[in-house]
């Protein structure tokens, strides 16, 4: 197949890439480059089947086009991270929705399919045992802009099976929980690289807030598998599936787990929210996914864990990706 990739240089975006090419695809890539890396797709360049394109999901001159092209669109292109969520409230807002929006009007123009990324942070507050896909939003006010990325990821959502339901574009939503591995960035927020990277210069590991609150982190070729299980399944069109591993670890524990995988002498120091984002944060205590449902439609279950998570990200870390 033909097959576009908004977001394709970015951490998950980019070994989507190159699990389609090896699995006979042909792929191009559009990407703006604001938090993805022409490097993630170093594997990649050369090959006959594969393709990056510079540019924005905002400009309709250069995604028009190539949505025409496509067989299928995996869309994950979005503004990520919570710091920059926090810092750049606007430009978040306008890539996540009207970005999204953009997509989906050119791809029923041509009734092409579209696979949708979406988030756990869709869940806001909810710290239920284990988020099922029907379970209801929990949210702060809408001032308080940490919340912008939640919102914007549900109007993406339910513009998508809006498109579905009356336009019956075949549409696929995924959201996913954590997710980890090499070549994702610290630098936007995401605690596991940031915390090994620190672990692996001996440096203090800061931990936002207590530690208590609790995460689960999966695998990002587990995450990739899950991708490309529901991307073909004619039983997930319409769906939306959480992606994730429902092993739940706190904060502090995460940190001693990578102090003691990759043999560091850091220390732990604690840093308040309102001295990382900023006056008014709000943090979720926990987020576990309830992944039964894609395991009913596709039988896929994690299989990778945390320790081995934390040994790719420091090997890829160590060579200077």
């Amino acid at each position: 197949m033909q097959i576009l990739v908004t977001g394709g240089a970015g951490f998950i975006g980019s070994h989507l890439s190159e699990r389609l090419v090896g699995d006979g695809h042909r792929v191009t890539v559009i990407d703006n480059f604001s938090t993805g890396r022409a490097s993630n797709l170093a594997a990649l360049m050369g090959s006959p089947n594969f393709a990056l394109v510079e540019g924005s999901i905002l400009d309709a001159n250069t995604l028009n086009p190539l949505v025409n092209k496509a067989d299928y669109v995996f869309h994950l292109a979005a503004a990520v991270g919570v710091f920059n969520i926090v810092k750049f409230p606007l430009d978040s807002l306008l890539t996540n929705i009207r970005g999204t929006e953009n997509v989906l009007e050119v791809a029923h123009a041509t009734n092409t399919p579209v696979f949708l990324t979406s988030s756990s942070e869709v869940y806001g507050k909810n710290v239920s045992d284990s988020l099922k896909e029907s379970d209801d939003r929990i949210l702060g006010s809408p001032v308080t802009l940490r919340w912008s990325y939640s919102e914007a990821k549900a109007i993406d959502e339910s513009l998508a099976y809006a498109y579905f339901i009356e336009k019956q574009l075949e549409t696929r939503i995924v959201r996913f929980f954590n997710t980890v591995g090499p070549r994702q960035l610290g630098a936007y927020g995401m605690v596991v690289p940031r915390f090994v990277k620190s672990a692996l210069a001996n440096e203090p590991i800061s931990v936002y807030g207590n530690g208590n609150q609790t995460r689960c982190f999966a695998h990002v070729d587990d995450a990739v598998d899950a991708v490309m299980a529901l991307a073909f399944s004619n039983n997930a069109i319409g769906k939306v599936v959480n992606v994730g591993n429902d092993f739940e670890i706190s904060i502090n524990d995460l940190a001693k787990l990578i102090i003691s995988v990759t043999g560091s002498k850091s220390e732990v120091t604690y840093v308040p929210y309102s001295e990382a984002y900023g006056e008014g944060f709000e943090d979720m205590e926990r987020r576990v996914p309830n992944i039964q449902l894609i395991n009913e439609l596709v039988g896929w279950k994690p299989k990778r864990d945390l320790s081995m998570m934390i040994s790719d990200i420091s090997a890829e870390m160590k060579k200077g990706g």
